[in-house]
């Protein structure tokens, strides 16, 4: 009966270990340091359905990848990037947006980017 019991402490010690691990490790939390930080940070998983994060000088970003032919195989042909909140937006300047669109090319040089509402008119002005 003893040693019942210390195997499922012992297990209990590891399975706790495992979820504090897991919790430390997560996308979502990366993400939210770098922002905090102020860095820049792409996370991406290569399923085309799900959608990608960024972020550069603590704003937010999302990306929408959209699949499209190309000339030899089927790929990501164009990407939409919005902003999560508009607020953290402020002080950023065209080189910033220019910058994001750069590192998203070099993850995916086929696609078309495009933003959304008040970036794509920011961005339109001279």
């Amino acid at each position: 009966m003893v040693w019942i019991l210390r195997l499922v402490l012992l297990f209990l010690i590891f399975f706790t270990i495992y979820l504090i691990v897991k919790l430390l490790m997560t996308p979502n939390r990366k993400l939210e340091a770098a922002r905090k930080q102020k860095r820049f940070l792409f996370l991406d998983d290569q399923e085309v359905v799900k959608n990608f994060q960024l972020t550069y000088n603590g704003a937010v970003f999302t990306g929408e990848k959209y699949l499209g032919a190309t000339k030899n195989a089927i790929d990501v042909v164009s990407i939409t990037i919005s902003p999560e909140t508009t607020t953290t937006l402020k002080g950023l300047v065209k080189e910033d947006f220019y910058f994001i669109e750069k590192k998203v090319k070099d993850k995916y040089p086929l696609a078309e980017i495009s933003w959304k509402s008040p970036i794509k008119e920011f961005l339109q002005q001279k």
